[in-house]
């Protein structure tokens, strides 16, 4: 039987993506179980891998199959947005030469490996070789799509994230969230401080109960252990295959909040993942809508959530039962203003909503800097000091704290910070329309059920996979385009008039 274009093209991204579930797990591998000596060989097969997935997208033949299926006629609106993502992968595939794509997946897995002690011990200047390689390579891979795409190097790189993204439209958002949150934060720390004090939970915090404790909540919230796990890394982060989600947090025995709201944030992704359409699992149609929608589902579990009330009514008693807490510090009053206070921070994972955008804001200036040729890698630690210190008004005491605390640039991430801005604001639209179309999701998060909000979720986010775009998507979802106000308008709820 003679296959058609678009035949042909899903039996060749089906491959493509049984290649890319193989880097995937590697990747999780390196993170969470290698061994410090493995990384040489882990970096070559990687690196090859990463060629042999780049020769298939880019065969020759791809560009006349894709000019086939998008003249097809037949074909369904799931198979053509199934054609527009083939196409969009190509491009940015077939825009850069395969030497270099070899080179960036070396020069990334060696400088997150260095990055890993470089970290620990606070040692910028040990790394910095090896992020300047990766930043040479990313920026020539940034202008070779900038070519093929007609936008700028940045543009380019945010445009593998968060499909049609733009810094000029994400500047126009900071600038809105910039006006907001000074004052708001201020209002915030006022009115926090005239109120009660909190209460400190005693420690220690063993990591055995932390893990036990966090898989239950991972199963209460919808997550199947059939098809993932948890493990540990020196950076949370969500990887895997649709069918075998691994995620990962680290944890610190003098302080059990910080590793749980991580298992939390993970398994929002991890949820998004599990619940894509499993009819199209292997298309590019199947796959998520792209980082600012998958950092939405993360943001909308951790922050909107399980960090209301209604989840710490749930939760209490397990955590109490859980390190044999008791007396005042351990009830729901005290961990709800535990678990909403708002404090300048050093720490990106550990910050809370209010604060967050600021350090997003400050990665989004310094990446585009770097990308444009504005800031070398050499002045790094003080520009991240200085604009800190201008954005929040701290400075972190040292490079641990600061520039070294993200792996994403490390790992060649570059492009990748504006989404989680833009995911928080979207989570806080979805969760508002959730709350709206299902009044029962608060009642039932508060009993340790999260049915009503996941099938919520299914429904108008997960089952669309790549079938619209990012802004139809909100769209469809929500009954209109992304909207800051739905974001303000939880802030104040939260912090200010509760």
């Amino acid at each position: 039987m003679i296959k058609t274009p678009y035949q042909d093209l899903e039996d060749r991204f089906r491959r493509l993506d049984a290649v890319g579930g193989a880097l995937s797990m590697l990747h999780w591998d390196m993170s969470a179980m290698m061994p410090s000596g493995g990384v040489d060989s882990r970096s070559e097969q990687l690196a090859v891998l990463t060629s042999i997935r780049h020769a298939m997208i880019t065969d020759p033949a791809l560009p006349d199959l894709l000019d086939g299926a998008e003249a097809d006629q037949h074909l369904d609106p799931w198979q053509q947005a199934n054609v527009a993502e083939m196409r969009r992968q190509w491009v940015h595939s077939a825009a850069v030469d395969a030497d270099l794509v070899e080179a960036l997946s070396r020069a990334a897995s060696k400088c997150e490996t260095i990055w890993r002690t470089a970290r620990a011990e606070s040692d910028f200047k040990a790394v910095l070789p090896s992020l300047e390689e990766v930043l040479n390579l990313t920026r020539q891979e940034a202008e070779a799509k900038a070519d093929k795409l007609g936008v700028s190097p940045y543009d380019a790189l945010l445009d593998q994230y968060e499909p049609g993204g733009r810094a000029a439209d994400i500047d126009e958002v900071f600038a809105h969230l910039g006006d907001f949150l000074p004052g708001f934060l201020d209002d915030v720390l006022a009115k926090q401080a005239c109120g009660t004090a909190i209460l400190p939970l005693q420690g220690p915090f063993p990591a055995a109960k932390q893990k036990a404790l966090g898989q239950t909540f991972m199963t209460a919230l919808g997550f199947d252990f059939d098809h993932g796990r948890l493990d540990e890394s020196h950076h949370p982060f969500c990887g895997g295959t649709y069918d075998d989600v691994r995620l990962t947090t680290r944890y610190d025995e003098a302080d059990f909040t910080s590793a749980l709201m991580g298992v939390l944030h993970e398994t929002g992704h991890a949820l998004y993942d599990q619940g894509l359409p499993k009819a199209w699992r292997g298309q590019p149609v199947g796959s998520d809508r792209g980082m600012s929608i998958h950092e939405s589902q993360s943001l909308l579990i951790e922050m909107q959530a399980c960090r209301s009330r209604e989840f710490l009514e749930y939760a209490a008693p397990l955590l109490r039962d859980t390190f044999g807490g008791s007396g005042a510090a351990w009830e729901v009053d005290n961990l709800t203003r535990l678990y909403t206070k708002v404090e300048k921070g050093f720490i990106r994972v550990d910050a809370d909503e209010v604060t967050y955008p600021a350090h997003v804001i400050l990665r989004f200036q310094l990446e585009r800097a770097a990308i444009a040729g504005d800031l070398q890698m050499a002045d790094l630690p003080g520009a991240w000091n200085e604009g800190l210190q201008k954005i929040l008004g701290i400075t972190p005491p040292t490079d641990r704290e600061g520039c070294l605390q993200d792996i994403h640039w490390y790992d060649g991430a570059w492009g990748y910070f504006p989404t989680y801005t833009l995911g928080a604001m979207t989570a806080a639209q979805l969760f508002a329309k959730a709350k709206s179309d299902r009044p029962d999701i608060l009642p039932s998060i508060a009993r340790g059920d999260f049915a009503p909000l996941l099938g919520w979720l299914r429904e108008r986010v997960h089952a669309k996979g790549c079938s619209l775009s990012t802004r139809n998507l909100i769209a469809t979802a929500t009954g209109e385009p992304l909207n800051a106000d739905h974001f303000k308008a939880h802030l104040k709820t939260r912090y200010l008039d509760s």
